[in-house]
């Protein structure tokens, strides 16, 4: 009997190389004779979860504070990152903020539980990085829910209530903890193989058929 296949990723909004890699693992995954026998799901990760909720700063200033470099070399690192985002055929912009995503979290839960994850995660990368919309918005939020598909009073709730969907968010973070990791984006396929990083299309195609055959084999036994 054929078996279906998961793959689940544990990533963070403002991490420019899960922006990368959800689109490589995308290219990856069309290039895979079973796609769809593959189910996908997005979870948790907070890259600054010790940053002051409303404390936000431009993204080049978070930089040169965490990585202690000069302004030019984190500019720098930006332009490689920007030029690898172009050659995925995605947007980007260093003219960004860098905040607390916990609440992008337990919004993204609830669009979990309304089947629209990711059509609200592809929105939410998409304003971080290549539109002048601010994640760290309210309003901004409840607007890229509502063109997810969401009901914006409900996702208002939602972000007006702290404790809505957090055990969520913190469930995930534990287990990607629990499964050792310590920096994103990190796929897990189908709990046998893990892959990290925004790495090339053809790494993850490989994956998945390494994946989808120790799957199939465990299924015969």
């Amino acid at each position: 009997m054929t078996r279906s296949m998961r793959v689940e990723i544990w990533s963070d909004i403002v991490c420019p190389w899960c922006y990368i890699g959800k689109a490589r693992f995308e290219e990856g995954l069309a290039a895979f004779d079973h796609r769809d026998r593959v189910e996908v799901v997005h979870r948790s990760f907070e890259l600054d979860p010790d940053r002051p909720k409303g404390d936000t700063v431009p993204v080049l200033d978070m930089l040169t504070a965490r990585y202690r470099v000069p302004r030019e070399q984190a500019q720098a690192m930006e332009a490689r990152v920007a030029e690898a985002a172009a050659d995925a055929g995605l947007g980007y912009r260093a003219d960004r903020d860098h905040g607390n995503t916990f609440d992008l979290h337990r919004l993204l839960h609830l669009a979990k539980a309304r089947g629209r994850q990711g059509d609200l995660l592809d929105l939410l990368y998409a304003a971080n990085f290549a539109e002048e919309r601010s994640v760290f918005d309210p309003a901004t939020l409840v607007s890229l829910a509502a063109e997810a598909g969401l009901d914006p009073d409900e996702a208002r709730a939602v972000l007006d209530d702290d404790s809505a969907y957090a055990d969520a968010v913190r469930a995930d973070e534990r287990e990607a903890a629990e499964l050792g990791a310590t920096a994103v984006p990190f796929f897990v396929l189908d709990r046998r193989f893990g892959v990290s990083g925004g790495q090339p299309a053809e790494i993850f195609t490989q994956a998945l058929r390494q994946a989808w055959e120790a799957t199939q084999v465990s299924a015969e036994k």
